[in-house]
Formats: C-alpha cells, structure tokens, sequence
C-alpha cells in the first residue's frame, strides 16, 4: 500500500509540473517554484543579514573595548541614538545585543545555512525533480522574506528595535510601558518571528516529505548521503520545536496587548501596581527553551552532515562509521528535547530536577564525540585535499571540539551557577553553535558553489578568507572565557564603575573589539569573492571534486527537472572512494557493481542479481522525463 502511495504521489509530483511555458523574469527568478532559484534566494538573503548582524555587533564591541570612545562617526547611520555627548544610547545598547542574536541565529544561521542547503541539497541527492510541493516551497521562502522586512523596519522606528535579549523573557518584553525596546519595536519583534516561523514549518514539511516520497530507484535509507540524514533530521527538530516558540510568542502578544496574565503577576512599573496576577515569567523560559535548545542542533546539524560529505570527499576516503554518525546524530536530536532546563539553573528549580537535566546534559556529549572522533578518523592518513571547503570543514571541526569542551562545564549545574550570564557563556555558544555552523555555511558555499552557480571560486581568495577568519575567531572568543571566569557579565553598557574592573577588563575588551573588527573585515574578501565569481569566475567542469553523489551527475548548470533524461538510479552507498582494484578514487554512486567487477567485495558481487529490480522499481513518469 505504501509502495502505491509513493508511486500515486510521484506520478502527481511530475503531472503537475509536465508542461512548463517559457517563463518571465518574475516567475523565473523571483516568485519561483525551481528549489535551486529558491535555495540562491535564501543564501543571498543569509549573506546580506549576517552582514547587518555583524555590524551590529560590532559596534557594540567597540562600546565595551572604548567605553569613553567618542563615536559621533557613527551618527550618520545611528541618528539620535548618538546623544550630545557623542555617546551610544545605552538604551540602544541593549537593542543592538537583541538584534544581533536574533538575526545571526535565525536569519542567518537558521534560514541562511538550512534554507539554503535543504532546498538546493535535498532534491539532488536524493534523485528528485523537486520538492514535493514547489509553491510550498516558494511560500517558505516569502514567508521569510516578509519576517526579514518586518525586523529590517524595526530597527528604524522612533523608540528603537526590540531590546530585551535575543531571549525576550518576561516581565521586560510584555510591559510596553516598562522599557523603550519594549513598545513597538518588541512588537515588530514578535510579528516577525510569527512568520518566520510559518516560514520554517512550510520548509521542514517539505523536505520530510521529499526525503521520504522522492527518493529515486535504489535510493534506500541505508544510502543516503549523510548531509540528507542531517537535513532530515533537521527538519523533523524544527517541525516539533518551533510550534512551541510560536505558542510562547502568541501567549506574550496576548499579555501585551490583550490583558492576559501568561506571564505576569504581582508587577509595579514606575509605583503603580499592575492588575495582572496569576502568571509566570519561567513559563516562558520553559516554552522559550524547548525550541531554544532544539534550535542550536537545527543550527549545527546541517553543518555537521555537509562537513561529513567534504571531508569524506577530500579525504579521498570512506566516512568513518557511517551507521555511528546516523545514530549519533538520531541521538543528538532525541536527547536535544530532553535538555532545555540546562539553560534555567538559576531560575530557583529544584535541585533534584537540576541534576536530572545535568545527567542528560553530560550525556549529549557522547553522540557528539563520536562525530568529533569520526572526523578525525576519516581524516587519519587520507589524501587530503586542502580545498577551501576542506580547510573550513576541519575549522569546523576544532570549533565543534573546542566549543563543546567548554559545554561539558556549563552542563554542570554547581558551575554554571557561577558562570551563569557572564561572558564565559558568550565564548561557549558562539564557538559550539556561531562559528561552528558558520563554518559549516562557508564550507557548503565553497563546495557547491560550481553546482549552484556553474563557475569556480577564487581558490587563493579563499585561503586567505579561512586564515583570516579562522585565527579571527579564536582571538575573538577565547579571551572572552579568562574574562567570564573574572566574573564580567553578558548585556552591561559599561563595567568601569569601580578601578578594580576598569584594570582586570579593559584591555581584554579592547583586544577581543579589535578582533571582531579584524575578522569583520575579513569577511569582505568573501563577499567580494563570491559576487565577482558568480559572473566572472572561471567556468567548472561537471565534477570539479570527482564526489559521488547523484548531484554532480546532472548537467554543469542543471535546468527546472535536474536532469534532462532519466533520473539515474543507486546502486552503491555514497562513499565508495579509494577503493582497492578500482580505475578511478571515487566510484558515483549511480555506477552498477556489474561495471566494477575489479573493486567488488564478496557481499557486492551478490547485489549484481539485484541490478534489474533497481532498474525497474518505481520505474514511473518522475523518472522518465524532466519537467
């Protein structure tokens, strides 16, 4: 039955798209079904906000390195929020800290990275025309772009964007009354996210669907790429968290503007008593982080798979435990659900509960190990390829390490007490989770850059990019855990109240601020890079990597249906590099074992009797011709 089903919903997969007319401009590139043009319009999308994310992050850097700083340089782009003095608005402040996570973690590192690579990604590799739904999938992508104008106009209205942490909790967020960053620019805030969450349910439904329903003949679970068991994964993560974030958003519009008491009781603003009893900010805390710690896996997952795509592909060598990287990234996602309280010890919780939430914290590390040991083992005398995407791939993975080491401490509940809100949390997540998946992003962009783009990148441009950022980053985040453990705290204007903390922090400060300039700047080589290759880059050969996987069969500059003739079918796992007795390093995975007698192993000469079943399985119109 289920088989039928499948059939039934490829057959109605390719009617609906069989006829295509000649195309405009708007329907081509703008309003378009074609999940390449959509996954295009995504990463350019991610590429301009990180820019503004950064930005904003660096000016306020250069408040905590320069806190006597004059910046009236800066009063053309901020206007009033540049007072008389020449100082930042400190109440700006704390919309700039808002702004920057909330864009970097959703615009960016969530839309940007799997928006991107789900969309392009998932099709390809798995042998499909499409999405399942094209005009779902154009609809994510809108859904998205209107949040993006939503928050882009916050940032401009009289009493400021959003400022209440990139966390919003309560009682902050639901008093207009109590904060300028909490009027009409948290209300923007919350609108936005409402989309952009539409926008990220849509796509996840998408991609489980075509994951499950499109996959083409031979393409059985067991051979899939594992950047497709990532992005499923993903999508599976985002599709049970971020229905909750959407709930503890609406429940917070409500207590704004509507009288409810969700999360407010027994509140004086300015003298005045509030009629609001009965709620409780740590509700939303519990509903924020439900999503909240989901959301760092549905960040990071998508770069662990394609980094073990890269790495296996440059490597010239098998990926390392296949069946234990899929485990261990099932493991991850479940125990992501399980885990959200880490982030609430402080809240007054009982102690018991604490130390269940620790237990299942510190287990988190065992899935995540064997990633970390699979990479270096895969990487363990291969033939190394020190491409771009190679060289961002093992940044990846030393953030990834690096990064975790340091959450093995916050998982402790006596010790993260004590670092709880300073920077040493700062430098912890955006090591594991910022630069991590950033990473991740810039390795998929230099890999699939050909594919996407038909062109080559600028190869010396991009060593310089990865040196530059990569040594940026660790001057950037690791002074900020000597910092923490002094005791400076997250989301303060200035901490030069008193000598003692002008003399412990202000040259550290001033030394991570020239860091994050340093490594802003660096991002420019890219963004250069990549604008001027996309026009003028040296044209790509069809499998500039030799890679295996079913994307690089089609042609250079795939049209609307990938492949012009018959989907090829899947004989063999995606991994199949270096093999002994093979002609070549890498064997696609499209190639029968009937054509690579000299490489077989015993088991794989049996799988030949196989060749004509694989051939003729589901043998219906998605696969005979392209759209």
């Amino acid at each position: 039955m289920a088989t039928v089903v499948a059939n039934q919903a490829t057959v109605a997969h390719h009617a609906e798209h069989e006829h295509h007319e000649p195309q405009s401009f708007w329907r081509k590139y703008i309003f378009s079904e074609d999940h390449k043009t959509i996954a295009k319009q995504y990463l350019i999308s991610g590429i301009i906000w990180s820019v503004i994310g950064i930005s904003l992050s660096v000016m306020f850097r250069l408040q905590l390195g320069f806190p006597d700083m004059k910046m009236d340089f800066l009063r053309p782009i901020l206007g009033s929020w540049i007072d008389e003095s020449g100082k930042l608005d400190k109440d700006f402040y704390l919309a700039l800290v808002t702004m920057h996570g909330t864009i970097m973690v959703f615009f960016v590192l969530t839309a940007g990275l799997s928006g991107t690579f789900s969309n392009f990604l998932i099709p390809l590799q798995v042998g499909a025309r499409d999405m399942a739904s094209g005009f779902l999938n154009m609809l994510s992508y809108w859904f998205f772009f209107v949040a993006s104008v939503v928050m882009f106009v916050s940032l401009f209205i009289e009493t400021g964007p959003a400022a209440g942490g990139w966390v919003v909790y309560p009682p902050l967020s639901a008093l207009p009354q109590a904060h300028p960053g909490s009027e009409m620019g948290m209300t923007l805030w919350l609108s936005s996210m409402a989309l952009f969450i539409v926008s990220q349910l849509l796509g996840g439904i998408n991609y489980i669907t075509t994951v499950i329903n499109l996959r083409t003949r031979g393409m059985s679970f067991s051979k899939l790429p594992l950047t497709i068991w990532a992005f499923f994964l993903t999508a599976v993560l985002g599709l049970i968290s971020f229905p909750v974030l959407l709930s503890a958003a609406l429940l917070l519009i409500f207590d704004r503007s509507f009288g409810t008491s969700f999360y407010l009781s027994e509140i004086y603003v300015k003298g005045e008593a509030l009629p609001n009893v009965g709620g409780s900010p740590i509700l939303f805390q519990h509903l924020f982080w439900f999503l909240g710690h989901p959301e760092v896996y549905i960040v990071l997952l998508p770069a662990l798979g394609m980094t073990s795509e890269i790495i296996a592909t440059n490597a010239r060598k098998p990926i390392f435990g296949y069946r234990a990287m899929i485990a261990s990234m099932m493991g991850i996602a479940f125990l992501a659900f399980i885990v959200w309280a880490h982030h609430m010890f402080v809240t007054g919780m009982n102690p018991f509960l604490g130390s269940i939430f620790m237990f299942l914290t510190l287990i988190i590390a065992v899935p995540s190990a064997v990633k970390a040991f699979n990479y270096i083992t895969t990487l363990w005398r291969g033939n190394i390829r020190f491409t771009p995407a190679m060289l961002f791939s093992i940044g990846l993975v030393s953030f990834f390490i690096s990064g975790g080491l340091t959450g093995l401490i916050l998982g402790n509940s006596a010790l993260d007490i004590q670092l709880h809100d300073t920077y040493f949390v700062v430098a912890h997540f955006h090591l594991v989770m910022g630069a991590a998946s950033a990473f991740g992003l810039l390795a998929g962009v230099y890999h699939w850059f050909p594919k996407m783009f038909g062109r080559m990148m600028n190869e010396k441009l991009g060593y310089i990019h990865f040196w530059l950022t990569f040594i940026g980053i660790y001057l950037v985040f690791f002074p900020m855990h000597y910092i923490g453990i002094a005791g400076f705290p997250r989301r303060y204007y200035a901490f030069t109240s008193y000598d003692f903390t002008k003399n412990i922090f202000a040259d550290m400060n001033s030394f991570i601020s020239l860091a994050a300039i340093f490594t802003f700047t660096a991002q420019w080589i890219f963004i250069w890079n990549f604008v001027y290759s996309m026009f003028r880059g040296k044209r790509a050969p069809q499998n500039p990597w030799k890679s295996n996987t079913l994307e690089w069969t089609t042609p250079i500059s795939p049209g609307h249906g990938n492949w012009p003739g018959e989907i090829p079918a899947v004989y063999r796992w995606p991994y199949d590099y270096s093999k002994p007795g093979a002609k070549d390093d890498f064997i696609p995975q499209n190639v029968p074992y009937s054509q690579t007698p000299e490489s077989n192993l015993p088991h794989e000469n049996e799988l030949i009797g196989l060749e004509k079943e694989i051939e003729a399985q589901n043998l219906n119109d998605q696969f005979k011709q392209p759209h």
